[in-house]
C-alpha cells in the first residue's frame, strides 16, 4: 500500500474565529463522515490531527536562525490538519476527499517518500 498525506489547506483559522457553533458542528460531522467513508472503502487512516489556530504556530525561518510567532506573514493559507492514509486506490481516495473539501478548504494529497525510495534516489545521485 502507498502512504499519502492528506492536508487540509485554506483559511483554517476561520474555524476558530468566524464560524458559528452550528457551522463547526456541521463541518466536524462531515469530517467524521469522511473518516467513515475511508474505512468503508478500504483506505486505512494511520495518523493525523487537527491543528490549533495559526496564531499558536512558531515558524523557524529558512537558514534556521530566526524563530517567529505565527506563520509566515505573507501566507494567506495554512495547513489546518492532516491525515496519513494508506491505500491502493488514489483515485478513490481523491473522490473521498471531496467530502471535506466541500466544507470550505482545499485538500492536497501527496505520497510520502518511503525509506526505500529515499535510498534508491540517493544511490541514483551518487
Amino acid at each position: 500500500m502507498t502512504e499519502y498525506m492528506v492536508m487540509i489547506v485554506g483559511d483554517t483559522d476561520r474555524w476558530w474565529t468566524t464560524m458559528s457553533r452550528n457551522e463547526r458542528e456541521t463541518g466536524y460531522s462531515e469530517y467524521t463522515r469522511f473518516e467513515e467513508e475511508l474505512t468503508k472503502r478500504n483506505h486505512r487512516i494511520i495518523g493525523g490531527a487537527e491543528l490549533h489556530a495559526s496564531t499558536q504556530a512558531k515558524t523557524v525561518l529558512p537558514g534556521g536562525g530566526i524563530i517567529t510567532d505565527g506563520p509566515f506573514a505573507e501566507t494567506a493559507e495554512h495547513v489546518g490538519g492532516f491525515y496519513l492514509v494508506e491505500t491502493e486506490d488514489l483515485e478513490d481516495l481523491t473522490k473521498c476527499c471531496k467530502i471535506i473539501a466541500a466544507v470550505g478548504d482545499a485538500v492536497e494529497i501527496r505520497p510520502t517518500v518511503s525509506s526505500e525510495a529515499r535510498a534508491a534516489f540517493t544511490k541514483e545521485r551518487a
